[in-house]
């Protein structure tokens, strides 16, 4: 199979999850300024996630950019990330409506270090169809990003029992770490077209 269809429904997939989020946004009961204020917390939960999907979809795009073929292996580990993605409206919006309570946003985490190791998983799927000399693995390298991100919200989470805002804000740090566009994969691809 080729990897048109496999982009396709994975762009779809995310555009229903962010439209899905954006429609849990609920128009303030009143029309003055401290009505928009109460509704803070979920703009910012909501914010913060659409960050996240952004990086997601931008990530996975450059990532099957690489591929040539799709195997089974690769089509359920896609799955797999896309299940863990549709969990993103739901613990954005109990994050937000709850005011960031320890709880729901030890979930959050819990569903962003979920949605981490499924894309390694998928990764790794990737690079045993392709092989340790492909695109995909002369891209990542080491992928430190890669790595220490899964360490950042897994400290995270119970952190948020603590103090939900060292959680959110280590949530933050993941999001700044990777809103940095990547090169790697696009310089990778770049040499590789220019070599052939």
């Amino acid at each position: 199979m080729g990897k048109n269809r496999l982009e396709a429904f994975s762009d779809g997939v995310l555009a229903i999850i962010i439209t899905i989020m954006v429609l849990e946004l609920k128009v303030p009961k009143g029309a003055d300024l401290q009505s928009l204020l109460t509704l803070w917390p979920v703009f910012l939960s909501y914010v913060l996630s659409f960050i996240y999907l952004g990086i997601y979809w931008n990530n996975h795009h450059h990532m099957l950019h690489t591929i040539k073929v799709v195997s089974g292996a690769i089509l359920w580990a896609n799955l797999h990330l896309l299940f863990w993605l549709s969990l993103v409206p739901f613990v954005t919006g109990w994050m937000g409506e709850n005011q960031f309570a320890p709880g729901p946003t030890a979930l959050y985490g819990a569903v962003l270090l979920m949605a981490a190791l499924a894309y390694w998983i998928l990764q790794k799927a990737i690079l045993k169809k392709q092989g340790r000399s492909s695109i995909l693995a002369t891209a990542i390298g080491k992928d430190f990003k890669g790595k220490i991100s899964p360490v950042i919200y897994a400290a995270a989470i119970p952190l948020a029992f603590v103090n939900q805002w060292i959680a959110g804000g280590l949530y933050v740090i993941v999001a700044l770490m990777w809103l940095v566009p990547d090169r790697r994969i696009e310089k990778v691809l770049f040499d590789h077209n220019e070599n052939e």
